[in-house]
């Protein structure tokens, strides 16, 4: 066979071979890619050979180029080579984690703000003593506890998924390809390059065909590259177009991977809204702690003759106004989310990723690979030019492409590739020129691609337009086949082309999509589909699938280049279609202008900067590396309806974080006013470091825990910090009075301070239980059952002796009990008209969404 010119955008380069391994080689993969004939199509195999990628030309080897010869890959490296260059550790191992190591953990859970304060309330109360005041320490120990364990668990399961979710690459080793995980490579190993494959390690090509390279994420260029011999690629980098090998030059720590890994595979709330609006309620109550507390504690040690008493008074109204447990149950909240989601086959690679889907209101789809299967069938073929060998020539260009992607291979399938079709010059597909074509001898050119993009290069004919827009308004995938008797040029096709054949192909629909996007309609969440399909066709394809407004399909050749302009349309469009990759970034962005919360759903390399830079990416497990690397939620067993329990989670960690908060906020508000009402009155505290130790179990800390891991499926709403400060202020106002007013009337009608205390404990108890009945609404049997245990654990500790006696109480005089109930009824009344109003006026002021 004569040698093969194969046309790439840099020139020519000869390579010898027979067809038939050509034909076979690449068609497996480690990660399906995104390069379609004519838009960009995931590979899902039909009927896939089992070979390995195309192997380098002799101009990489430096040997000459001779007729006949078959591919000589490089042998790479042989075992003992290996082996000399982990010893000397030159081995593709980083540091990468989710997240945090066991130490940071354990640091960061114990060396706190609020753990120091309390720690030294501690140590004070073991000192003067009883130990019964040392109660709250256990909860300090505990909370503590829990939040290491939990976030240790989480990690642990987030290491197993991300190892799920890792690249891998194949690599020529003793003169045979093994895949293999990207730490097992090691300096000079020889790795294939493929459409859609992440680059792992720093390297230069030895040989490319039609090899070009998306490196935005590096230099934030959009446009890919184009890579020949000598030519150096960088890890963090995606293949786009082509195949080839590259030896590896820098590896490990010394590589642009490793930043990517641990970035892609973070375990972290550093970006969540949520953690930052309770970082900015701590800040708030800490400035507020500092002279409330120098308060209390001058008046309790000037004006409390007892001094180990003015102490204990002091120690309990410092530590009461501090929200111990609000962090922790946030944490806790979202970690639990994280392990839940993973045993749905979620790997949620950011924990402020479940946060930050269930805020969205806008929900970007690509097409193929997402709402479709990515498998395509030759569904007809129409033939324009009867005499014509059309079936051959399909079959030729299909069996010259060495990674075929979903579109090339379903030709192929669908059409055998004939021997005596002898290639002389091939230029493979490109997401750029959006087709492929073949010089053939004594054959001439043939071309297949997209028809609008043939046409505009000489093959205008009404009847391709018309077949072509038929076939696609009916949902189907449409290629042109077109030739000329004019030789193929580098880059650009003959000038008189001639159409000869409509491929018409169709996607077969995911199962669950239909029922997904549903779901997200009836949330009032607004769908858009981005697809670099031919627009008919999307709009076929979202019809099919119910989405509202689908029919007019906006060509994206059309869309404005003005910011403003572009937000307007992407507003009013919902569907797109021949969207190019820098297109979908700035269609995004143009929603996100405009205030939206936007997800980005794709699997494939032209998705990568749409999913970077949308406020949440979520792709499949079986996406480019690319896709998964950027995104923050992936999908591990591709189903598209794990979507909703993503959302599911989200809702539920903000709505109940929302509840939890408002408990903390609560008590801190009350605790406060207290410690100033006291402080200005010359009072003893109402309540020793036990009694509020109960308190604060009873009716904020145990109910908290459960509350904040309830399912909840209220909405995600801004407002967080105006609607927990709304309700936290006027309800602990209520209660501070309220429980002020019963201990100074008990003081007042002379009762022992032992009496006020226990009277201000039953009333705070009280008020603290009614807060917590209107925070669970609405009521289920599990929250009326907490309700019940809370109050019961209460009810035994006044009403046993011995535990009477253990907290330091006593009970007050048969005739107080009816002040101290009239007290609880006109709080509570309080709190019910209280709440409605603050709720409403909430609304008015926009605070609650």
């Amino acid at each position: 066979m004569p040698p093969v010119e194969m046309v790439t955008p840099w020139g020519i380069g000869r390579i010898t071979g027979r067809l038939e391994p050509f034909r076979r080689v690449g068609a497996h993969r480690t990660a399906p890619g995104r390069a379609g004939c004519a838009n960009y199509a995931p590979s899902a195999p039909v009927d896939p050979p089992s070979a390995s990628p195309p192997p380098p030309s002799t101009a990489a080897t430096g040997e000459p180029a001779t007729a006949g010869t078959t591919f000589a890959p490089p042998q790479g490296l042989t075992a003992r080579e290996v082996a000399a260059r982990v010893a000397a550790g030159d081995i593709n191992v980083v540091a990468v984690g989710s997240g945090r190591t066991f130490g940071q953990i354990v640091r960061a859970n114990v060396i706190t703000r609020f753990n120091g304060i309390l720690g030294v309330l501690l140590v004070v109360i073991l000192v003067i003593g009883p130990l019964h005041d040392a109660l709250f320490g256990i909860a300090l120990v505990l909370n503590t506890m829990i939040g290491i364990i939990q976030e240790v668990r989480a990690k642990r399961t987030l290491d197993k998924l991300t190892l799920l979710a890792a690249p891998r690459a194949s690599v020529q080793r003793g003169g045979e390809v093994v895949d293999l995980p990207v730490e097992s490579l090691v300096l000079d190993d020889v790795v294939a390059l493929r459409p859609g494959g992440q680059i792992v390690v720093d390297a230069v090509v030895l040989d490319g065909t039609g090899l070009e390279v998306d490196e935005s994420l590096l230099t934030g260029e959009s446009e890919p590259l184009i890579k020949a011999a000598g030519d150096e690629v960088l890890s963090g980098s995606f293949v786009t177009a082509g195949s080839g090998w590259s030896r590896a030059v820098r590896v490990g720590p010394d590589a642009y991977a490793a930043r990517l890994a641990r970035e892609a595979s973070r375990f972290s709330m550093a970006q969540s809204g949520l953690r930052r609006d309770i970082d900015r309620i701590l800040r708030i109550v800490t400035w507020v702690m500092i002279p409330t507390a120098a308060l209390l504690v001058s008046t309790q040690l000037i004006y409390e003759p007892d001094l180990p008493d003015a102490i204990r008074g002091s120690v309990a109204g410092v530590g009461s106004m501090v929200p111990e447990g609000l962090v922790l149950l946030a944490s806790v909240a979202m970690a639990v989310s994280v392990l839940r989601l993973g045993r749905r086959k979620v790997l949620v690679q950011q924990l402020s990723g479940v946060e930050m889907l269930a805020r969205v209101d806008v929900v970007c789809l690509d097409k193929t690979g997402t709402l479709t299967q990515g498998v395509m069938a030759v569904a007809d073929t129409d033939i324009l030019e009867t005499d014509a060998p059309a079936a051959e020539a399909l079959g030729a260009l299909a069996a010259l492409d060495p990674d075929p992607n979903a579109t090339l291979q379903a030709v192929a399938h669908a059409f055998p590739a004939p021997a005596e079709w002898r290639p002389e010059r091939v230029v493979p597909f490109s997401s750029a020129r959006k087709w492929a074509a073949a010089s053939f001898a004594g054959r001439g050119t043939w071309v297949l691609g997209a028809p609008e993009v043939l046409t505009d290069s000489g093959a205008a004919v009404s009847a391709v337009g018309d077949a072509a827009a038929a076939r696609a308004a009916a949902g189907q995938r449409v290629l042109l086949l077109a030739r000329s008797p004019e030789l193929l040029g580098e880059t650009t096709l003959p000038a008189d082309l001639r159409p000869v054949a409509l491929v018409a192909l169709e996607d077969l629909l995911r199962d669950e999509a239909a029922e997904t996007l549903a779901f997200f309609d009836r949330q009032g969440v607004t769908l858009k589909v981005i697809s670099g399909d031919n627009p008919a066709t999307v709009a076929a394809v979202a019809a099919r699938l119910g989405l509202p407004d689908a029919s007019a399909a906006l060509d994206a050749r059309h869309l404005p280049d003005d910011p403003e302009a572009l937000a307007d349309v992407a507003e009013a469009t919902t569907v797109f279609g021949r969207v190019q990759p820098q297109q979908k970034r700035a269609l995004v962005a143009a929603l996100q202008s405009r205030g939206h919360v936007v997800a980005m759903t794709g699997d494939g390399v032209n998705d990568v900067l749409a999913l970077k830079y949308a406020d949440i990416g979520v792709t499949l497990g079986t996406g480019s590396s690319a896709a998964r690397s950027v995104s923050e939620v992936v999908l591990l067993d591709d189903s598209f309806a794990s979507l909703p329990a993503v959302v599911a989670e989200g809702r539920r960690v903000i709505a109940n974080v929302e509840r939890v908060a408002n408990l903390f906020v609560t008590k801190t508000v009350y605790a406060t006013l207290l410690a100033v009402a006291v402080g200005v009155a010359r009072l003893p505290f109402p309540f020793l470091p036990r009694q509020l130790t109960v308190i604060s179990s009873l009716t904020i800390g145990i109910p908290a825990f459960f509350l904040a891991l309830a399912p909840n499926r209220e909405r995600a709403r801004p407002g967080f910090l105006h609607r927990v400060g709304s309700f936290a202020l006027p309800v602990g106002a209520v209660a501070a009075v309220a429980t002020f007013v019963a201990y100074a009337l008990a003081r007042a009608e002379g009762i022992s301070l032992s009496g006020a205390r226990t009277s201000a404990t039953c009333v705070l108890f009280a008020i603290g239980l009614w807060v917590l009945f209107l925070l669970s609404r609405p009521l289920t049997t599990p929250r009326i059952w907490l309700l019940a245990a809370m109050a019961t654990a209460f009810a035994v500790i006044v009403s046993v002796p011995g535990i009477r006696s253990f907290y330091a109480m006593s009970l007050p005089p048969v005739y107080s009990w009816t002040q101290l109930v009239i007290i609880v009824v006109a709080a509570g009344l309080s709190l019910e008209a209280g709440t409605g109003i603050v709720h409403r006026w909430a609304r008015r002021r926009g605070g609650a969404g």
